[in-house]
């Protein structure tokens, strides 16, 4: 028994290496390397519960992890061998992340790991290397000025600690910096054609899966503990709910889609929005989806089916080329190609992927889609803005400009509209106004901006 849970966990690090090395080294997206390995692999639900830990937090936390190896290897940490690079990586992150595995048995596999990848003089370096940091682990320090020490310790790069330091300040920003760096939470969205949360929980724990109902939306479930994947549950399989987190939630409330109405939603992406509003306008009235990229109109297409949505008209098509005689509409929802700072606990990569240029590219897109979602409301309509980032060059910028340059548009209040969503009294006051920043963890959620706006004329 002991002999085969250790060849499966050596299995597990060997596909981890290779995720890892392919992401760090090649430039793979993790998530969608993990979605396609972990599919087909005879791994137990564990060991691929395993290589998921390691190769998102290694990912994650990967300027920490240079940091201290840098202590400790004679050259630079990019100057060595790219599958030695990859394995110190990986066995850092476990020594000082993963409480449970020991970090003599993760040594160990370690050197196996380089003596297999790479040679046997290497291997002695990955076994003198991390023995050397276990002895000293109580002498390891980090930078000293504030934006490099929290960029070094919580793992984020420097322009981004920048950003937040610059808005939020430096508590609020340390604990941003922890929540993204925490695991994610599981939170279903009850479908509303298809029963209450107390039916969704009910057909849930008949399959021994742990959950509760969350109290800060009407329509939240929180997975605990999930024993079987969640695509084979009867739940999912019988349209019940959507994955989603609780901030992406409001969105449907804060537009104030009826039934009968006709909701415009530009970059529905997968439709986690798209379905939400389709299920509070009671499946009547019509929804025109607008998305770019032929896999996300899949699952898009395959989302409405499960959930029993049938008033979702999916056009393939640039927002931007829309053709403005079209029927003006009486909600739409701009959901913005953004920088994604609110989200960065889900991809582990995206950290890394951005810069400030792509930023102030991404602004000037923004900016153009905004122009362009206001000329597809009705007269009396709304408009909301919405993006899954903290960046007021993305946000609040954005839609100033937008109203300035046009006139027939104002802010519109929505704190009514989310009341269930208990936000403290500075947060109310500015969904008052008509734009509101959820801060990263605030209220235990992804971070969102949302701007509402009444086409007066």
């Amino acid at each position: 028994m002991t002999v085969s849970r250790s060849l499966k966990t050596s299995e597990a690090r060997q596909l981890a290496v290779e995720l890892l090395y392919n992401i760090l080294e090649k430039g793979a997206f993790a998530n969608l390397s993990l979605e396609k390995e972990l599919a087909g692999s005879p791994l137990t639900s564990a060991d691929k519960n395993l290589v998921t830990e390691i190769v998102n937090g290694t990912v994650r936390m990967l300027k920490h992890l240079d940091w201290v190896l840098d202590l400790f290897l004679n050259s630079d940490i990019n100057k060595i061998n790219p599958w030695l690079r990859t394995i110190l990586r990986m066995t850092l992150y476990q020594i000082l992340f993963m409480d449970k595995i020991p970090a003599y048995a993760a040594i160990d596999e370690a050197v196996s790991l380089t003596r297999h990848k790479t040679n046997k003089n290497l291997s002695r370096v990955t076994n003198g290397v991390l023995r050397n940091l276990i002895r000293k682990a109580a002498e390891i320090t980090y930078p000293e000025a504030i934006t490099e020490y929290l960029a070094v310790y919580y793992s984020h790069p420097e322009w981004i600690v920048t950003l937040l330091l610059d808005k939020f300040g430096s508590a609020v920003t340390e604990q941003i910096l922890k929540y993204n760096n925490s695991p994610p939470g599981l939170m279903l969205r009850h479908n509303q054609l298809r029963g209450n949360r107390q039916e969704l929980i009910k057909i849930l724990q008949q399959q021994d899966i742990n959950c509760l109902v969350s109290d800060r939306t009407p329509w939240a479930v929180a997975v605990k503990q999930l024993n079987i994947p969640l695509e084979k549950t009867d739940a999912f399989l019988q349209g019940c709910f959507y994955v989603q987190n609780e901030a992406s939630m409001l969105a449907a409330s804060i537009l104030q889609a009826a039934p009968g109405q006709t909701v415009y939603d530009l970059c529905s992406g997968v439709g986690g929005k798209t379905t939400h509003m389709a299920e509070v306008m009671q499946n009547k009235g019509v929804i025109k989806a607008y998305e770019l990229y032929d896999k996300k109109i899949k699952l898009l297409k395959k989302n409405c089916d499960r959930l029993g949505i049938n008033i979702v008209d999916v056009n393939a098509q640039d927002v931007l080329a829309i053709d403005e005689g079209t029927r003006l509409a009486d909600r739409v929802l701009l959901d913005a190609p953004c920088s994604g700072l609110g989200v960065l606990k889900r991809r582990s990569d995206m950290r890394w992927r951005r810069t400030p240029d792509s930023v102030l590219q991404l602004t000037r897109l923004q900016s153009d889609l905004l122009n362009k979602a206001g000329r597809l409301v009705d007269r009396g309509g709304l408009l909301l803005y919405a993006t899954c980032t903290v960046n007021d060059s993305e946000n609040e910028n954005i839609v100033i400009q937008f109203l300035q340059q046009n006139p027939a548009y104002e802010l519109e209040s929505f704190d009514r509209e989310i009341a269930y969503f208990a936000l403290d009294d500075g947060d109310s006051r500015c969904a008052a106004r008509g734009m509101l920043t959820i801060i990263p963890g605030k209220y235990e959620t992804d971070g969102m901006f949302y701007a509402l706006m009444r086409r007066k004329f």
